[in-house]
């Protein structure tokens, strides 16, 4: 089951990673309209990181070598979740510093995501058998 969650992880990591490189102002303009809807988007939010994260916590129990970051990254998804779900004026904070002057924070997330996804993919490669 780990090595299913490891290419969902691939996957997901990859196609967003691209979409952020590629489309930075779309994310941007994406966030903001759910920045203007309130804590109702801030909830948007909250579930993708929920969906992501739990998948990972539940079924990716590997706490050693390469994949503990793929373990230590659903924990994340997961508590950035509860905290949005719980303190969406947090969230709303956080929201507030997205502009379209800053779309190369989407970039440089998108790369971080590629990154990821190429190490997770390294590994699966390696230990495939």
């Amino acid at each position: 089951m780990e090595r299913a969650v490891q290419i969902y992880a691939i996957i997901n990591l990859t196609v967003i990673g691209i979409s952020h490189v590629v489309r930075p102002r779309v994310w941007v303009d994406f966030f903001i309209f759910l920045r203007e809807r309130g804590e109702a988007g801030v909830f948007v939010v909250a579930l993708l990181n929920l969906i992501f994260g739990s998948i990972i916590v539940a079924f990716h129990h590997i706490w050693s070598g390469i994949p503990v970051v793929l373990t230590v990254l659903g924990w994340a998804n997961l508590a950035k979740a509860l905290m949005y779900f719980v303190y969406p004026a947090f969230a709303l904070r956080r929201l507030q510093f997205l502009s379209q002057e800053r779309s190369n924070l989407i970039v440089g997330g998108g790369i971080l995501f590629l990154l990821l996804a190429a190490v997770l993919g390294f590994y699966v490669w390696s230990t495939a058998g």
